[in-house]
């Protein structure tokens, strides 16, 4: 079994963050809500835990209190902000408000030598309001920060650990190094979570859950169903058939694409299923977007019931769900998220849907569902491709979907993507080095402007870019494109796609924005 660190969610937005650092150790970690049933812990059988930050409290009525096997398990823990202030008011110290709040870029400046943090002055991000006044019992000082007199502090044992910092952000260039002091010294867990390892874990859980029956694949031409395909097909072989649904919401030249890498590397029986006219009567008039994802995700389902029956009923669906998908809407595993938007392979299926679901990187960050693709050797013209929403252009065509308007949409798209590749903006293997954008798309504005072109008056609609960088895709800031390669963009948009006049740029992060418009 792999070695796993509990990360407990407290409600600060860098949990998933704590997650994901813990794994770039080739450690598997697993957030779960501070609430969740004993029951999960027992099942994670973890070598340690940590406890994240959170906008509460820990003096206040209704606070989010520590689990009585967090202490009474004897692993090491390690508590950030919200953490660490929960560890020391639990075990007898005090924690009040702070007439000086810290946000941001601090300094701290080591004390007393320890396991976790190097000595010496180091650079960290402080997010919190309410500080430590008196250590608990058995605990004692380690640093030091202008607003903090214990910044950092460790119990006489040396495994149970505070910091009032938050170590899991880049804004902490050490904090990745406290990481991995914490979990693979004090806590003694094995680098063993590898791409190869997740493969072999996977493979056995899929033949645990299936055994000898069929499963049918949904393709979306996405590198999340791409990859969970290949990882079932390696688990149970002849047993999985694979469905590519041409919506008519796809990019340009995509459904070619994608029949011929699935085709030429993977082994898989694909079959396309062109429901196009389908999809568009059923979303005439239609300008809700939480109403198009239902009605997609149904439509969805529904179709794939009727090549389940042509296929001799496969009791099981393959869906490339990820960690993102999940935690944005809100499942079962994260019930105190709130509900961002529903995504038609986590949160837009029906009730009635006749299928049990595989879903075999449902706790997978994107840039591991990638190295699992690579390992599974599938073709960098899958692994790497742009990230895609599994209702397609519908929620990046804002209003009302016609044909006429998906064109516009991917004629626009096309353009603006073959020129930040040509720049060299848009490389997917290098999206997480500085300037290298993750994820580029045009959305069409159910908006007209007026403007003149040939002298004559137009009145026409809008085409807004949206360029990120990020590096799991739970938060992201927008790519800082250069001007004039912009303007060149925006020229050809305006030139070579009818029925547009006006190119507008997204320069929103997300949070509070999401990435997708809708």
């Amino acid at each position: 079994m792999t070695d796993s660190i509990l990360v407990l969610d407290y409600g600060s937005q860098y949990s998933q963050l704590i997650a994901r650092r813990v794994r770039e150790l080739h450690v598997y970690s697993e957030l779960l809500p501070w609430d969740a049933p004993v029951e999960k812990f027992h099942a994670l059988q973890p070598k340690g835990i940590i406890l994240s930050g959170g906008p509460n409290s820990v003096y206040e009525p209704g606070a989010p209190t520590l689990p009585d096997y967090v202490l009474a398990s004897g692993l090491p823990v390690l508590g950030i902000c919200y953490g660490m202030q929960l560890l020391t008011h639990t075990l007898g110290g005090r924690v009040a408000g702070s007439t000086e709040r810290e946000y941001g870029l601090a300094q701290v400046d080591v004390t007393r030598t320890n396991p976790l943090i190097p000595d010496g002055s180091h650079p960290v991000w402080m997010s919190h309001g309410d500080r430590l006044e008196a250590l608990p019992p058995g605990f004692s000082p380690v640093a030091v920060s202008g607003n903090s007199p214990f910044a950092a502090m460790v119990s006489t044992d040396g495994r149970t650990f505070g910091l009032q910092f938050h170590p899991e952000v880049r804004h902490t260039p050490g904090g990745k190094e406290i990481l991995r002091r914490f979990v693979v010294d004090v806590c003694g867990a094995r680098a063993d979570w590898t791409p190869e390892s997740i493969i072999a874990a996977g493979v056995e859980r899929i033949r645990a859950q299936v055994g000898s029956a069929r499963v049918l694949s949904a393709v979306s031409g996405g590198v999340d169903s791409s990859v969970a395909t290949a990882l079932v097909h390696r688990a149970v072989g002849d047993q999985l058939s694979a469905v590519f649904v041409d919506t008519g919401m796809l990019r340009q030249n995509e459904r070619g694409q994608v029949e011929e890498a699935f085709r030429k590397n993977t082994g898989v029986q694909l079959v396309t299923v062109n429901a196009v006219e389908d999809y568009l009567s059923k979303l005439e008039g239609v300008t809700d977007p939480e109403q198009k994802r239902r009605i997609i995700g149904e439509t969805f389902i529904r179709l794939f019931e009727v090549e389940a029956r042509r296929l001799g009923h496969p009791p099981y669906l393959v869906q490339g769900t990820i960690y993102p998908d999940v935690v944005e809407s809100s499942g079962p595993d994260r019930n105190k998220a709130q509900k961002i938007k529903s995504h038609h392979n986590v949160g837009g299926l029906p009730p009635d849907m006749k299928f049990e679901l595989v879903e075999p990187l449902r706790y997978l960050f994107k840039d591991v569902v990638r190295a699992v693709g690579e390992a599974l050797g599938l073709p960098a013209e899958l692994v790497w491709r742009q990230p895609f929403p599994g209702p397609g252009l519908a929620v990046r065509c804002l209003g009302e979907i016609t044909w006429e308007r998906l064109e516009r949409l991917r004629a626009a798209d096309a353009i603006f993507t073959s020129e930040l590749t040509a720049a060299g903006l848009l490389n997917q293997r290098l999206a997480d080095q500085p300037g290298q954008i993750a994820q580029a798309f045009a959305a069409l504005l159910p908006v007209r402007s007026v403007g003149v072109m040939g002298d004559s008056r137009t009145y026409q609609e809008a085409v807004a870019l949206r360029a990120v960088t990020t590096e799991d895709f739970m938060t992201a800031d927008w790519a800082r494109i250069p001007p004039d390669l912009m303007a060149k963009i925006a020229n050809r948009i305006v030139n070579e796609v009818k029925g547009v006049n006006r190119v507008v740029y997204d320069i929103t992060s997300k949070p509070p924005a999401t990435i997708e418009w809708e």
